[in-house]
């Protein structure tokens, strides 16, 4: 497999946590390499660090020992680029043994190819089709066989953040380091070959309203083609992008593009303002440092929040104006980078932060005494969380995921009913050790239930690429104990009476 060329003369940029491009090099020219503000930190860590690498190494071989006994399927991709996101399109055809379905993610290099958008098709194996033996002998730098690259875009920039429109998912918005939020119809998207020096792609419509970067914050409404974004200009802003939507579409998710192509979409060049732009709807002041996450109320269109580095959580309700309707002081102890709004439950909302936890909010009773005060808190994480997602499957459990490289899976109606002495942090009941470094996105799939894909930024661990998850729990995990252990016990039976008659 091709690795990434070395980067040359490379600007890191000032969010490093979230993500930066690929440097494949050796330790030597790591240490030389690094900011005034990371050396300083890997200075005073570095013996602690180089002993929690041996220890995550085999904390990660034992991971591995135990693939056929935790998980009913499991796919690895080595990606040669890393990317910062992903998420699952609409499912193509459904078949006996697995479905075939989009996935979208990206491509972050580090300038020697262009930065892409990627749209892979995807094999989602069925829940106990996939022998133990074969979700447990991979290798970790080969490619997966149920992942295929499907189409390419040309990003004018790096891409950051990726989220489909749900009532459309073939429309995508895309976070870059720029003020913009680019959206693409992929379908109609043509093809193109990434090779140095080709003009990027030109985006099906650009929402214009921000007045500084606006790298990762974004979201799509549920209900209504409105999109959520915020950024380093410490605001939140609201587009509709109702007025692009043609009259086929409207009446059939399956129909023709959402996005009314005002310029052909295709090759343009890298001044992507050539495209056509709409302004925003809204724009909301509050925060007073950068915007880190932003989230729809899952029923309404007029109301959403926000997260960020001024440690605040934010709901805003664009009827009543463009200050906040309510403002979480001190939401947690540090940057709040993530935030999840329940789909099934519309008072809860998830918060993960730089203080390595995710707290729980009931909106009816979000402050004490001035500030934050969660109705949960999970402590599971050794290091900054990174993402977090309430599960569509089940209404009291959720994911998130963390620079400790671990990807955690809770169930608050947990919390409190362990009678069993446990190490494990309540409500953790299951936690995906598959990736060696940052795990800086997962998305649950709402087409094939507790099936997660997951991507992590390799640049710690391996010096560049990056590694794409897709996978499943067993289900003896999280079935009703009655039905496992009945299960189990007809399955025990079964074994005896196998047993007996090869006896006789």
């Amino acid at each position: 497999m091709d690795t990434p060329p070395q980067q040359q003369g490379s600007v890191v940029k000032k969010k490093e946590t979230r993500g930066r491009k690929p440097k494949p090099k050796t330790n030597e020219q790591s240490q030389q390499s690094k900011t005034p503000k990371e050396g300083k930190k890997s200075q005073q860590h570095h013996h602690q660090q180089q002993h929690h690498h041996l220890t995550s190494e085999d904390k990660y071989n034992h991971w591995k020992s135990v693939v056929p006994v935790l998980y009913d399927w499991l796919a690895n991709h080595n990606l040669v680029w890393p990317s910062l996101s992903c998420r699952w399109g609409p499912q193509l055809d459904n078949a006996t043994q697995k479905n075939r379905q989009r996935l979208y993610l990206s491509e972050q290099t580090d300038g020697s190819v262009p930065n892409t958008l990627v749209i892979a098709n995807c094999e989602v194996v069925k829940p106990r089709v996939a022998a133990a033996e074969h979700i447990s002998q991979f290798n970790e730098e080969a490619r997966s066989p149920f992942v295929k690259k499907y189409k390419t875009i040309i990003h004018p920039g790096e891409v950051n953040r990726i989220r489909e429109l749900p009532q459309n998912s073939k429309i995508v918005a895309t976070h870059t380091d720029s003020p913009d939020v680019l959206i693409w119809d992929v379908e109609a998207q043509p093809n193109r070959h990434a090779v140095l020096g080709a003009t990027s792609s030109r985006p099906d419509l650009i929402l214009t309203g921000h007045q500084d970067n606006a790298e990762f914050a974004l979201a799509m409404c549920p209900t209504e083609p409105y999109v959520l974004s915020g950024g380093k200009d410490k605001s939140v802003v609201l587009w509709s992008i109702e007025d692009h939507i043609t009259s086929a579409a409207t009446g059939s998710k399956s129909g023709g593009s959402i996005i009314k192509q005002n310029a052909k979409s295709g090759e343009g060049n890298d001044k992507t303002a050539n495209g056509p732009s709409v302004g925003p709807r809204g724009i909301y002041h509050g925060h007073e440092d950068t915007v880190e996450d932003v989230t729809f109320c899952p029923s309404s269109a007029q109301e959403f929040c926000s997260v960020g580095d001024d440690s605040c959580l934010i709901l805003w309700d664009a009827r009543i104006g463009t200050t906040p309707a309510v403002k979480v002081e001190k939401a947690h102890n540090a940057d709040l980078h993530c935030v999840d709004w329940s789909p099934h439950d519309v008072n809860l909302i998830l918060t993960g932060s730089a203080d390595n936890s995710v707290r729980m909010f009931d909106r009816r009773k979000l402050t004490s005494n001035g500030v934050g005060s969660p109705i949960h808190k999970f402590e599971g994480h050794k290091a900054a969380v990174l993402c977090v997602q309430w599960s569509p499957d089940k209404s009291s459990v959720f994911g998130s995921s963390a620079e400790d490289g671990l990807l955690n899976i809770w169930d608050f109606e947990k919390v409190g009913n362990n009678t069993e002495q446990s190490s494990a942090p309540p409500g953790l009941f299951f936690q995906h050790a598959g990736h060696r470094d940052k795990v800086v996105d997962f998305h649950w799939n709402a087409y094939d239930p507790w099936t997660i894909v997951s991507v992590s930024d390799d640049c710690q661990s391996t010096g560049g690429g990056g590694t794409l998850q897709i996978w499943r729990m067993s289900d003896f995990l999280y079935r009703p104990e009655e039905e496992v252990l009945a299960e189990l016990e007809s399955f025990k039976s079964h074994v005896e009476t196998c047993a007996s008659i090869s006896e006789n």
